[in-house]
């Protein structure tokens, strides 16, 4: 039996699933190479986490500190303890992925309470929010203590910097503290076309769950607290849910190659004019229906659930409620023009044998 290495896919198989499924950007694998020869302090007292403070400062304010953990469940979860009491409770979409795709770590790991809010398009609003900001003095409710939103969202919306403001003005006046899940936080930016600081510490977040493998990292995200009092725990949380790296220079470095220059906005901008490319190619197509608008990487549709089957036998991509025959369709910072023709060619292909 053969025991070296050799691939075991074919990598001209290309889908539209998840940004997950893309490999690392050349340069992140460049900065790993460069990051491994040699000795260095393990538990995040390296030479990269520490220079990684002054790469996040520079995007999220003088105050912010990087804490860099393995992913984005880990990172939520982290920062959501961070900011919460045992009795305190988050507020938070319903199609939140904290809520539906974290397997329930926020409240069996990090012991806390979720109140969901149904929304139109996956973004809170004040309003929304007051249906869950209540109950502070009574004892028999989980006490909410953190708002917390997606940029962007499960439904692949983008928060406007002006909806952050409000939503964290709203929050701060009713002594809670605002959480952003971050693990499309560059794909945000891009489409809103403003440094990320905008919707972030300048709009009044507390701590951010910023995200590195969805646009091109190997591995790794970090909790970046903008809030100084939210950060007092935070090596100790982060020990506690099992998500300090003993060799932590390697997602520090990473993040550094991701942040220190461009490489995060131009992995985004591709990933989301991809996005649109496909949307436009298949909006007015007969039998495909659009359900939100696209504004970053992800586009959602309904087709008849037959081509949908048939389809995913050529290009792989979720249902995204099954019984609507609704789908979702990730483009990654690798898609290109190439394979988003393709995949409109072979939809209209399909939707012709229906």
């Amino acid at each position: 039996m053969r025991t070296d290495a050799r691939r075991h896919h074919d990598p001209e198989i290309r889908g539209f699933a998840s940004d997950n499924y893309a490999g690392a950007h050349p340069e992140i694998l460049a900065a790993l190479a460069l990051a491994n020869e040699g000795h260095q302090v393990s538990y995040g007292e390296d030479d990269y986490t520490a220079h990684l403070q002054f790469i996040m400062r520079s995007h999220f304010g003088p105050d912010a500190q990087a804490f860099p953990v393995f992913n984005g469940t880990g990172s939520n979860v982290v920062a959501l303890q961070a900011l919460t009491d045992r009795w305190g409770a988050v507020i938070c979409a319903e199609t939140a992925h904290i809520n539906v795709d974290e397997c329930g770590a926020p409240e069996r790991v990090g012991g806390l309470k979720l109140l969901t809010v149904p929304t139109e398009d996956g973004k809170l609003t004040p309003d929304l929010i007051d249906r869950q900001a209540w109950g502070w003095d009574d004892e028999h409710r989980a006490m909410p203590q953190v708002v917390s939103i997606a940029q962007n969202t499960e439904l692949g919306t983008v928060y406007t910097v002006d909806e952050i403001r409000a939503i964290c003005d709203h929050a701060h006046e009713r002594g809670m503290k605002v959480h952003l899940d971050g693990a499309r936080i560059s794909n945000a930016a891009a489409s809103l076309d403003v440094p990320m600081r905008s919707f972030t510490n300048v709009a009044g977040v507390d701590i951010v769950s910023f995200g590195g493998t969805k646009n091109g990292m190997l591995f790794g995200e970090a909790v970046v607290v903008l809030d100084p009092d939210a950060g007092r725990a935070m090596k100790h949380l982060r020990k506690l849910s099992m998500q300090l790296a003993s060799k932590m220079r390697f997602v520090s470095v990473q993040l550094e190659a991701l942040l220190a220059r461009d490489l995060w906005l131009r992995n985004a901008r591709q990933a989301n004019a991809m996005a649109r490319r496909l949307a436009d190619g298949v909006r007015g197509v007969d039998g495909v229906e659009i359900l939100y608008p696209v504004q970053a990487n992800a586009v959602f549709a309904r087709l008849p659930h037959d081509v949908s089957e048939r389809l995913q036998k050529r290009y792989r991509f979720y249902f995204w409620d099954e019984t609507a025959g609704d789908v979702r369709w990730m483009c990654s910072y690798d898609t290109t023009e190439e394979d988003v023709d393709g995949f409109i060619a072979a939809l209209k292909e399909e939707l012709g044998k229906a």
